[in-house]
């Protein structure tokens, strides 16, 4: 109870990436009613911040929380990019980005933490080994291994060979054919489980 109330803005930004796992598990996709509101509730968090308001829930600005964004943003957009994930899976990673950037701030407290940048991409690593777990297991229960590494060998074939936008449009044509994994599931797991691990509750 000590954790939630002292630290309510993380306890905030799971709540919300739970529901946000949820919906995509349940809807195969994360919905911007949800997203929108935690980048710019994230950003009005730091805003309050920078102009010495609710000190006690965080150390960070608007410039960490922008920056903490942009970095959600740039650790997916490989993916997006050639249609491995959603839009709403891109967003909900800043919009977490948001809230770590402005709780956390951008340099490390020692002993504490690491920065919201680093809390970003560790949690964001976490998530993606999870990820891996989750499509090796659908693989496996579906016994499709041969087809999803056709897939997976043809779409790193036309990154090499065609850049991004082809291999993208090419996804977008085989997507009908995949099993998709509602990504927002691991990076929810990924990062609220970080949380935990970095404060030991």
């Amino acid at each position: 109870m000590h954790f939630i109330l002292s630290h309510w803005p993380l306890t905030f930004v799971c709540a919300a990436m739970i529901v946000a796992a949820v919906i995509d598990g349940w809807k195969l996709k994360v919905p911007n009613w949800l997203t929108y509101p935690l980048i710019l509730s994230g950003w009005s968090l730091g805003v309050l911040h920078s102009c010495g308001l609710l000190e006690s829930t965080g150390s960070g600005g608007i410039g960490a929380s922008l920056a903490a964004t942009a970095l959600g943003f740039l650790l997916l957009f490989p993916l997006y990019g050639i249609g491995g994930m959603g839009a709403g899976d891109v967003k909900m990673q800043m919009g977490f980005g948001a809230w770590i950037g402005s709780f956390y701030g951008l340099r490390a407290a020692e002993g504490i933490h690491p920065g919201a940048g680093w809390i970003l991409v560790y949690a964001f690593c976490l998530a993606a080994v999870i990820g891996g777990v989750l499509a090796l297991g659908m693989i496996a229960a579906r016994g499709q291994l041969k087809t999803n590494l056709n897939n997976t060998r043809a779409i790193l074939g036309d990154l090499v060979g065609a850049g991004v936008a082809t291999a993208a449009d090419k996804a977008a044509q085989r997507k009908s054919r995949m099993h998709l994994l509602p990504y927002g599931i691991p990076l929810c797991l990924g990062f609220v489980s970080y949380l935990i691990y970095l404060h030991g509750v």
